[in-house]
C-alpha cells in the first residue's frame, strides 16, 4: 500500500447522528398516564348527591378510636351546615361534633363548602368545630355550579 493521496479512498464523513424527540416524548406520556392513574384522589362518592330517605339521615356511629369515620359537614349556598342531608343549626352542630369528639378524640372533621357559600357560614361551622375540641379539621372547596 502506497501512502499516496491520489490513491487513497476519500469516504464522506457521516452526519452526526440527531437525538430524536419522539421516544423522549412517548415516555413522557406514558409517565403523565402512570402518575395521574397511581396519584390518589378524594373520594368523590362521599359527596352525597341525592337527598337522603329519612330513616337515612339517622346519625352514623363512628368506629372506636381510629378516626376512621370522617364526619362530612356541606355548607350550602344559604350557608346551613348540612351531615348526610340533614340540615343541622349551630348549637346542634355543637353538641353532635361534642358527641362525637367524646367517643373518639381522633374523629376528624370535613368541611364542604360550595363556591356560592357564604364565608362567615364556614367560619362558623369552623369555630363550631375547633370549640367543640375537634382537631382534625380540613377544608374541601367545592364550585359553584353555572
Amino acid at each position: 500500500m502506497t501512502d499516496d493521496p491520489a490513491q487513497l479512498l476519500h469516504r464522506p464523513k457521516r452526519p452526526k447522528a440527531l437525538i430524536s424527540m419522539v421516544p423522549m416524548i412517548d415516555v413522557m406520556l406514558i409517565l403523565l398516564i402512570f402518575f395521574m392513574v397511581t396519584s390518589t384522589y378524594i373520594n368523590l362518592d362521599m359527596i352525597p348527591a341525592l337527598e337522603r330517605s329519612a330513616d337515612a339521615t339517622a346519625d352514623p356511629q363512628p368506629t372506636q378510636g381510629d378516626g376512621g369515620d370522617v364526619l362530612m359537614v356541606r355548607i350550602g349556598a344559604d350557608g346551613t351546615p348540612t351531615i348526610r342531608g340533614q340540615a343541622y343549626a349551630q348549637t346542634d352542630l355543637e353538641r353532635l361534633f361534642a358527641d362525637r369528639i367524646r367517643q373518639d378524640a381522633n374523629q376528624q372533621v370535613l368541611i364542604l363548602p360550595s363556591g356560592s357559600a357564604n364565608m362567615q357560614a364556614l367560619v362558623s361551622v369552623m369555630d363550631t368545630a375547633t370549640l367543640s375540641g375537634v382537631t382534625q379539621l380540613q377544608i374541601v372547596r367545592l364550585d359553584a355550579s353555572p
